[in-house]
């Protein structure tokens, strides 16, 4: 049903909006990826809805309405995008493939499997569920903080065999908004650069989020390779005023290196009228001279295979059911400095979290206007938007760190030090103690995985050497 039939009486919304592993401070159950972390609608939340639904009209851009913050992510869209580099064990050791196809598929998969993650507090469905609804989502790209101008997030990653990812993400522009980020392993040979540009759009009894922008990869120990570059599909709501309200990433993903010539097309399937399902990819990999090479399919929420055209043989490229997520290690609130996501939105995030709906929404509208107010202070004195800190921007709308990647020492140990130096300071993350538990302000993620074991060789040429064959 639609959210007019959820306010009107079709819906229980009595229910307390709690997780049913709040609690959990991390790891795979009660934490961020727990797939039957759920929550509720609050008593009061339905009457809050139909003043929404009153302002909308169509081609009206979402960014002019404030969403009620019972429905929000608690989480900034600068820490979404961290989700992508939760599996790096699906990356790690590419570049020591022989095949460039099989190299491209692992990139593929590394990028495929940053849709799943599912963080506490944010209302879910479980992993294989096709039924989607306001309190039953595993997308969460209408629910995130939008991140202010000024805004970023910073995060380390450590990994078993003592090596370490960086992550820095800021927000570049608020008109349109724009969000810079970075990450680098010097040991593993990964390094990630990119952007995202959301737009949305109300388009009558649905609404839109365009993910403009692109993420580019490079394999440091292939740098041959070039970099793989990829666009994002879009997320939909459908019947959010009548009907079955449905929640869908959609529309084509390309996924491309124009130096190997291999290129995939994948396609986020919508759910037909009558037949189909939900989640579903397909797609079909091109190798030099557009050669049909293998095709990736199943769903970015659950199990996605590969079917290789040479060889026959179809395996799975990831399992979202099984894998495990390696945390991100954060500077304690009273460490951050005054605009850093965790520290800025901390009453927001709060008052969410204890079901506190009216002190969520004083929090969010304090940090809101404290913007505002700044802005005006800027057009009084005659001054321009202060510059980015950690990017810059290069050409067209590309953002690029202000540090000089194409320039960082060879040495990864002198590489490590440099990023962690310009990201951090004096003051970078502590790694954890050996089988220390997440806590809270400091360590997020699921259960740490094995991000430290590099990617095998596949057999042969074929890129399934390295798949359990089905």
């Amino acid at each position: 049903m639609g959210l007019l039939s959820a306010v009107s009486g079709g819906r229980d919304l009595t229910k307390s909006r709690r997780s049913s592993n709040a609690s959990g401070a991390g790891g795979e159950e009660g934490g961020e990826n727990n797939p039957n972390d759920t929550s509720q609608l609050d008593k009061d939340e339905g009457n809050i809805l139909l003043a929404i639904i009153a302002q909308l009209r169509p081609g009206m851009d979402l960014s002019k309405i404030a969403l009620p913050t019972f429905v929000l992510e608690p989480r900034s869209l600068l820490e979404r995008i961290t989700d992508f580099f939760a599996h790096p064990d699906l990356i790690f050791g590419t570049a020591e493939l022989p095949d460039a196809e099989a190299r491209f598929i692992k990139v593929m998969t590394y990028y495929l499997s940053g849709w799943h993650i599912k963080p506490r507090g944010a209302k879910h469905a479980p992993l294989n569920d096709d039924t989607l609804s306001p309190t039953n989502t595993p997308l969460s790209w209408f629910r995130r903080y939008n991140p202010v101008l000024g805004e970023f997030f910073r995060c380390s990653y450590f990994f078993e065999d003592g090596s370490e990812g960086f992550y820095i993400a800021e927000q570049v522009s608020h008109h349109p908004p724009v969000s810079a980020f970075f990450y680098v392993s010097p040991k593993n040979g990964l390094l990630v650069t990119g952007e995202l540009k959301p737009k949305s759009k109300f388009l009558g009894n649905s609404a839109a989020t365009i993910m403009e922008g692109e993420d580019r990869i490079r394999l440091l120990n292939k740098p041959e390779d070039g970099e793989y570059v990829i666009t994002m599909p879009n997320t939909y709501a459908r019947g959010i005023l009548f009907g079955k309200l449905i929640l869908e990433l959609c529309d084509v993903s390309a996924i491309d290196n124009p130096q190997t010539e291999y290129h995939c097309d994948v396609d986020f399937k919508a759910k037909g009228w009558i037949s189909g399902g939900y989640h579903h990819i397909q797609g079909m990999v091109k190798g030099p001279g557009k050669s049909d090479v293998g095709e990736v399919s199943g769903r970015w929420n659950s199990v996605i295979e590969y079917a290789d055209k040479k060889s026959g043989k179809k395996g799975v490229l990831f399992d979202a059911n099984t894998a495990k997520s390696v945390p991100k290690t954060v500077l304690p609130e009273s460490e951050q400095e005054e605009n850093e996501s965790r520290r800025l939105w901390s009453k927001l995030t709060d008052a969410i979290k204890s079901a506190d709906m009216h002190g969520a929404t004083a929090a969010k509208t304090a940090v809101e206007d404290r913007q505002r107010g700044l802005v005006k202070q800027r057009e009084a004195a005659g001054q321009s938007a202060p510059e980015p800190k950690f990017f810059k921007n290069v050409e067209g709308d590309r953002w690029m760190p202000k540090l000089d990647v194409d320039n960082l020492p060879k040495d990864p140990i002198e590489m490590e030090d440099k990023v962690r130096k310009w990201i951090f300071g004096d003051n970078p993350p502590k790694r954890p103690a050996p089988g220390a538990e997440a806590r809270a302000g400091s360590i997020s993620g699921g259960s740490p995985g094995t991000a430290s074991q590099a990617a095998a060789a596949p057999g042969g040429s074929s890129a399934l050497g390295h798949f359990a064959a089905s």
